[in-house]
């Protein structure tokens, strides 16, 4: 693994990234465009398998962020795979996330948390702070908790 300090956190995190995940629909993981990568959406997974539940319901608030936390760590080994080098990024900026939450649920900041949280520490506020939304849905692909996609700024080839 690279020993720069991005790679060097993810190492002290215990942190692997994954391989590029196959898309299960009509779409590509990521497109990038001048000196921006949009990665697609990315659902919670665990044990490698859709991370399934409604928050307000049968998930719990520190359940989703710890799922929300699991995302980051995919899309950032989506970032690895189509730039092949974390330190490309300048900038992490903007996240959209969509949290499968009952009506009255109101904590989808919180659990989008998880994601946020991870990305600046691994990248540092400098690069990792970013914009966001979230929302509470009705559903998210294959029943999954939460699904969140990423747009990132890249240093010029």
């Amino acid at each position: 693994m690279n020993t720069s300090p991005i790679y060097s956190k993810l190492q002290t995190l215990g942190i692997e990234l994954p391989p590029l995940a196959v898309p299960v629909a009509a779409y590509v993981p990521f497109v990038r465009t001048g000196n921006l990568i949009f990665v697609s959406g990315h659902i919670a997974k665990q044990d490698g398998k859709p991370w399934v539940g409604q928050l307000g319901r049968n998930v719990d608030t520190a359940t989703g962020k710890a799922a929300a936390r699991a995302i980051a760590i995919d899309l950032m080994g989506t970032l690895h795979a189509a730039l092949g080098d974390l330190n490309k990024i300048t900038r992490i900026v903007k996240l959209t996330s969509l949290v499968n939450s009952t009506g009255d649920f109101t904590e989808q900041h919180l659990v989008t948390n998880g994601c946020s949280e991870l990305l600046a520490e691994v990248f540092g506020p400098q690069i990792g702070a970013h914009a966001r939304s979230a929302f509470g849905v009705a559903q998210n692909p294959m029943g999954a908790c939460v699904e969140i996609d990423l747009i990132a700024e890249v240093a010029a080839d």
